[in-house]
């Protein structure tokens, strides 16, 4: 499917990465190893050389699956060539109630990204990680479905939360990629106010620079348009676009069939990014959209990310073959300019149900 002159560049750096990045967030829940080790090696055929992680995963996050997708990644590289592989994974940030993770993050300060860095190189059995992204950022933003920013959340009980500075979270970068341990540093669920403060500071202090972003993109969520995008191109960063089916959503299943067998259902109260009352509308415009071009809203919806210009990659994630193909399958299709109109009319019409 890919060869390596179908691969991009992730912003200013030498890295190369296929235009599909497998997900693993299933893997150790949803997914066994057995299962996992199928996926990850039916993408390395069809020329996949991009895998993201997270310390974290599986999601939902809970104690007793905790790490459990590094530990299959890990186990998976024992027989491959490492050197041929893009393995990216994600340090969680504090105030999710996560406390099974390092006691609980209470920040990124250099303690817990050190920690964070040398239990994830030892659990995937790697001596370095190409790409580490910080899970979402230290401080007040909305994030994960919330959709406006509260001056008052910068308190707790009156007392102002004190954050770990972005200067101090750069520095402590700057060491573990000094050791040889991560070879780039990027941000996940950041918005634009943050990514032109690590870029500001990297610069005045000399810190290293962050090369890629990677925040939710789909028909149901184009936020990151409305500032993001202009600072991808004018600062020469990477974007790695993750649910691109918003949550199954935009396969149709859950609009069909409410009680639809997937995550919304399985995990109720999870991913409340989509538990909005615009969704159900906008999907419902978007798979009526695709039946009158013959094609499935999954093939509609993967074909609009796939083909932006700031995405470097797109994050797939499945839990059985089938789903993996067919979303694979998806990047030979080829949207014309009249489907791109109407898609932007629906766009139009109902703006990010889903942020």
């Amino acid at each position: 499917m890919f060869n390596k002159k179908d691969y991009k560049k992730v912003g200013h750096t030498e890295l190369r990465v296929s235009p599909i990045t497998l997900g693993t967030m299933t893997f150790g829940d949803q997914n066994s190893q057995k299962e996992a080790f199928e996926q990850l090696d039916y993408a390395l055929d069809q020329g996949i050389n991009s895998f993201d992680v997270a310390e974290m995963y599986p999601v939902p996050p809970k104690p007793e699956t905790c790490n459990a997708t590094e530990l299959i990644i890990g186990n998976w590289l024992k027989k491959k060539k490492r050197e041929e592989l893009i393995i990216s994974t994600k340090i969680a940030g504090p105030r999710r109630s996560i406390d099974w993770i390092r006691g609980g993050p209470e920040s990124l300060d250099e303690k817990n990204i050190n920690e964070a860095v040398n239990n994830s190189l030892k659990r995937m059995n790697t001596d370095y990680i190409d790409l580490l992204y910080l899970h979402w950022p230290e401080r007040n933003v909305p994030m994960f479905g919330q959709y406006k920013f509260e001056p008052k959340d910068e308190f707790n009980n009156s007392k102002k939360i004190q954050w770990v500075s972005i200067e101090d979270q750069l520095s402590s970068l700057e060491r573990i990629i000094n050791d040889g341990k991560v070879r780039f540093i990027a941000l996940s669920n950041e918005h634009p106010w943050g990514v032109m403060e690590f870029i500001r500071i990297a610069r005045e202090k000399k810190l290293p620079l962050i090369c890629t972003i990677q925040n939710s993109f789909s028909l149901i969520n184009r936020i990151i348009e409305l500032g993001l995008t202009e600072i991808l191109f004018r600062e020469n960063l990477g974007f790695f676009a993750y649910s691109p089916l918003g949550f199954g959503h935009l396969t149709g299943k859950y609009f069909q069939k409410s009680d639809a067998q997937g995550r919304v259902n399985l995990f109720p109260g999870y991913a409340k990014r989509y538990n909005k009352p615009g969704v159900n509308f906008a999907v419902e415009d978007y798979f009526n959209l695709a039946k009158e071009f013959n094609l499935t809203l999954t093939q509609m919806a993967l074909g609009f990310v796939y083909r932006q210009w700031f995405v470097t990659s797109t994050i797939i994630g499945a839990t059985s073959m089938n789903q993996l193909k067919e979303n694979m399958s998806a990047y030979k299709i080829n949207l014309q300019e009249d489907i791109l109109e109407k898609i932007d009319y629906l766009h139009l019409k109902r703006m990010n149900p889903a942020p």
